[in-house]
């Protein structure tokens, strides 16, 4: 199993990512210490994602979107949240695994 340090990950990223996607595995180390490990998605793994999100989309609870979004949009400005209680509601949505 390859490793590289973080410096060296970003400085070569698409090298590495070529690597992953061909199969290989690689261990991400910061100072030394291993921190991560970047796979490859099974095209079976990939799948079960979108799987999940047609039948959210079946049931209601979401919208899946039909296109890219305009160039306008990355301009608008940001909600406030000035209690920080959406990202506290997200962070423990994520804990809890749903």
């Amino acid at each position: 199993m390859a490793t590289a340090g973080v410096a060296q990950l970003k400085a070569s990223l698409s090298r590495y990512l070529a690597r992953v996607k061909a199969g290989e595995e690689l261990v991400v180390t910061e100072r030394g210490r291993p921190v991560a490990k970047l796979v490859p998605i099974r095209d079976h793994e990939a799948g079960a994602g979108w799987a999940r999100l047609s039948a959210m989309e079946r049931r209601g609870e979401i919208s899946l979107g039909s296109g890219r979004l305009p160039d306008e949009f990355w301009d608008l400005p940001r909600p406030n949240d000035p209690t920080g209680s959406v990202r506290e509601a997200l962070i423990e949505e994520r804990e809890e695994g749903w």
